[in-house]
């Protein structure tokens, strides 16, 4: 197992008026080459249930073991050995003062011992064109170029690459296209679905868009008041449509689905 969540839970503001219970005893095993899209309404425990297997902060309660160590109580500097992060803020995944190539040579670097060795070598600037080409973008003749300069769609892009430079054991994806306009959203989850297959990842995927999740990965999980509701993978999520989604959450919470409303909004 690459993943393994046990009873999961976190509060915010305990003890205060403010008190809010995140995650209510979520459970979730993640098998090596899993690609989950998890969805859920607002409030629901999604991108709280990333931030503790990111190692954000420690759960009140429960147990977090990634390839059979438990890393509950590690810090996350320490879990970045084993994962990669794309945010949903184009901007949180790049320097925006270095230039591309040196960013793309600190992702390569990850996990790496740090040494006094000139920063972008020949040979890793000839292997940073091969890579960037892959993206389509052009910026494989931008390598001298500041992040900053790049638009949102194209910083996203080069943060998926330097995510997955050090194949990492799990890719964790948080609302990565949401802030982006919809062409460019679609650029970008294509992208994300051609490298996790080619590279074989385990990802975890929090999305908003039902049919994004629907169409993405092997796995769907939906969440709700911090706990997951629905797991299905295989032919069964395959055969599942918006609107079966609907049913169920509506379901769950003892109401009657009416296609004039919105749902996971």
């Amino acid at each position: 197992m690459m993943l393994s969540l046990t009873e999961i839970v976190k509060y915010f503001h305990r003890g205060s008026v403010n008190e809010v219970l995140a995650l209510n005893g979520a459970s979730l095993e993640v098998k090596r080459g899993d690609f989950v899209s998890i969805i859920g309404s607002n409030g629901a425990g999604k991108s709280t249930l990333l931030n503790c297997v990111a190692g954000c902060f420690a759960p009140d309660s429960g147990s977090i073991v990634v390839k059979g160590t438990d890393v509950t109580s590690w810090p996350e500097y320490k879990r970045a050995a084993y994962l990669s992060r794309v945010f949903q803020d184009p901007l949180r995944g790049t320097c925006a003062s270095g230039t591309i190539e040196q960013n793309l040579a600190m992702a390569s670097r990850r996990g790496k011992r740090n040494t006094l060795a000139m920063g972008v070598k020949k040979r890793e600037r000839e292997e940073f064109r091969e890579q960037l080409a892959t993206l389509k973008l052009g910026l494989e003749d931008r390598l001298k170029d500041r992040a900053g300069l790049l638009s949102g769609g194209q910083r996203q892009a080069l943060t998926m690459l330097m995510a997955t430079m050090v194949r990492p054991d799990i890719l964790l994806l948080d609302e990565h296209t949401a802030a982006l306009d919809p062409k460019t959203s679609a650029q970008i989850l294509e992208l994300t679905d051609q490298i996790i297959h080619e590279q074989h990842l385990t990802a975890m995927m929090v999305t908003h868009n039902m049919q994004h999740a629907l169409e993405l990965g092997n796995r769907l999980v939906m969440m709700h008041q911090g706990q997951i509701i629905l797991d299905v993978e295989g032919d069964e999520k395959k055969k599942l449509q918006v609107q079966d989604l609907m049913e169920r959450f509506y379901a769950v919470r003892g109401e009657t689905y009416s296609d004039d409303r919105a749902l996971l909004v």
